[in-house]
């Protein structure tokens, strides 16, 4: 029996191969400091296990809308406009599993195939297998260090346009670089987005995991609103990762199409677990405060314990829960020549699991520098010193 050629096409999220090499390894007897996933460890705030639990209680346990119930959507609406200083109808909004699958319908409703679609790499491995996966072409966009952190290529970026490239996939406040762009950059990727008239998926899924300043949506800047797709996700910021609730914020007839991949896919989103969101958004923000503080400590720990390691530099980021430290030298100083090395042996020889910059995309012409992905919001601050210690003692052994 054959199965479907499509399949070929199709990626994973690379990071939970990591993952199970760290299980495997820890299975073994040895103690693990778990770098490599972007899940957070963090207990879900108590109004909200409530209002699962009420939920469940009052019978909220059938199907629903499509594209969510109303309460929720209301609420999202409101919440996503107020922060972005945008006026958003709940019809514009359609209630998701998740951000992940905001990729997935974007795609199927803008892009046919043989189209491209510009998406950042390094960048989520979701978006490049998922334009191939329905038939697009990946057209990948890269960026360049800076003192601050990285910054896109906008030449590059431009020369990689051409009459059959429909969109682009925008992760401002990115994973897995934590990049923000600066007003001016945001502003070109919109005026390019207007000139070549392109769909524009914005991923908002950290929008509000920062540490300073504010953050700013591309969808309001002028003409944007009409061509941008937000998505949005309760996964970060109120530590719902398991809970698999999102929602994309779309012109209507954008969203009029996504709700009707709902129906087809999953009939519905987990009702009892849309009430937990009406619940998250409407109740007492606190936690998420406290969550960013511990977040903010675990993040001065990381940066300052790499910059003291010899051969490895960090900035550190504004936002999100990782770092992407240039480790070029540090391999060198070691004899290892390549990433997937570096990555076994530091695992092996320390306990320190990570991924690399392999696994957010294949390299692009003209890197000559060598990077990793240091998740921090998973592991607790007295962890994260014993463990960047003992990678210190490794490298410079």
């Amino acid at each position: 029996m054959k199965t479907a050629r499509r399949l070929d096409n199709l990626g994973t999220e690379t990071a939970f191969r990591v993952a199970q090499a760290a299980a495997d390894w820890k299975a073994q007897g040895n103690e693990v400091f778990p770098f490599h996933l972007g899940d957070l460890n963090f207990p879900l705030a108590g109004h909200i296990v409530e209002a699962v639990e009420k939920a469940i209680a009052d019978g909220k346990t059938g199907y629903c809308p499509g594209p969510g119930i109303p309460e929720l959507r209301e609420a999202l609406a409101d919440d996503i406009g107020s922060r972005r200083g945008m006026k958003i109808d709940p019809a514009e909004v359609v209630v998701t599993t998740g951000g992940k699958p905001v990729i997935t319908k974007f795609l199927q409703a803008v892009m046919n195939p043989g189209e491209g679609v510009l998406y950042p790499n390094p960048g989520f491995p979701i978006y490049e297998s998922q334009i191939e996966y329905f038939g697009g072409t990946a057209l990948p966009y890269r960026y360049v260090p800076t003192s601050d952190g990285f910054a896109i290529d906008l030449d590059h970026l431009r020369a990689s346009i051409d009459e059959n490239t429909t969109a682009i996939i925008f992760n401002d406040l990115q994973n897995p670089i934590s990049a923000e762009s600066t007003p001016g950059e945001r502003e070109a990727i919109a005026a390019i987005a207007q000139e070549f008239d392109l769909w524009v998926l914005s991923d908002e899924a950290y929008f509000e995991m920062r540490y300073r300043g504010k953050s700013q949506s591309i969808a309001a800047l002028p003409g944007m609103r009409e061509r941008t797709v937000i998505l949005y996700t309760f996964s970060k910021k109120y530590a719902m990762t398991g809970s698999r609730l999102g929602c994309a914020v779309a012109p209507k007839e954008v969203a009029e199409a996504i709700s009707l991949m709902n129906t087809n896919d999953e009939s519905c989103t987990n009702q009892y677990v849309q009430w937990a969101g009406v619940a998250a958004l409407r109740g007492p923000q606190g936690p998420v405060g406290q969550m960013l503080e511990v977040l903010r400590k675990r993040r001065d720990a990381t940066c300052r314990l790499i910059n003291e390691i010899s051969g490895m530099s960090v900035a550190t980021p504004g936002s999100t829960f990782y770092v992407f430290p240039d480790v070029t030298e540090a391999m060198e100083a070691k004899g290892i020549a390549t990433l997937a090395d570096f990555s076994t042996e530091a695992l092996h020889a320390t306990g320190v699991s990570f991924c690399t910059r392999e696994h957010f995309g294949s390299p692009q012409p003209g890197e000559d520098r060598s990077y990793i992905r240091l998740a921090y919001s998973g592991i607790d601050e007295a962890a994260i010193t014993t463990g960047l210690g003992r990678l210190k003692e490794w490298i410079e052994a």
